[in-house]
């Protein structure tokens, strides 16, 4: 059985920049250790993992070793806490724990999930989304502290209008390089 079992080694994905990654198992250590752009789908992980992350996305459909997320300051990370014990393996230094309640982490969620579904047939993802209004309350987003700081603080200048629109910016820089 997939998910019982251990399918890729330690530190998989260790500094990975770009990419989607699904894996239909368990990874050992230290999974995602510096992601800093990839996507994955894990179904269970050993100790450390998300360590150092400072982008991407990483999703865990299963249980999660101790030290989670320790020095975790980017990116956003959902474990499926089926036990509601993921709090005392999750180092809290740098990050704060919330519901899945918000619609755009509910829908990235669902994709990363239903992707995950597509591309391995996990019996997993299968069961989670066919449970879906059930098993959505047991996930959890672990959120760097200062990340959200800066993404709200953005998100809020956005909405005042005090950040230029793309097409002032590129027009500006197109004019300060002369052409």
């Amino acid at each position: 059985v997939s998910e019982e079992n251990i399918l890729v080694g330690n530190v998989v994905l260790y500094g990975a920049i770009y990419g989607e990654a699904y894996f239909r198992g368990i990874a050992g250590e230290r999974f995602c250790v510096r992601n800093s752009g990839v996507q994955a789908v894990v179904e269970g992980i050993g100790d450390h993992g998300c360590e150092y992350m400072t982008g991407g996305r990483t999703v865990v459909l299963g249980r999660v070793g101790r030290n989670f997320a320790a020095g975790m300051s980017g990116g956003i990370a959902y474990v499926w806490d089926m036990d509601g014990d993921f709090a005392k393996r999750c180092n809290m230094g740098m990050v704060e724990l919330f519901p899945v309640r918000e619609r755009r982490d509910v829908e990235e969620l669902r994709a990363l999930i239903t992707n995950h579904h597509q591309y391995t047939e996990s019996a997993v993802a299968e069961k989670i989304l066919n449970n879906w209004n059930a098993v959505l309350p047991q996930f959890i987003k672990i959120y760097p502290t200062d990340y959200r700081r800066v993404i709200e603080e953005a998100e809020n200048l956005k909405i005042k209008g005090d950040l230029p629109r793309e097409d002032e910016v590129v027009s500006e820089a197109i004019a300060s390089d002369g052409n």
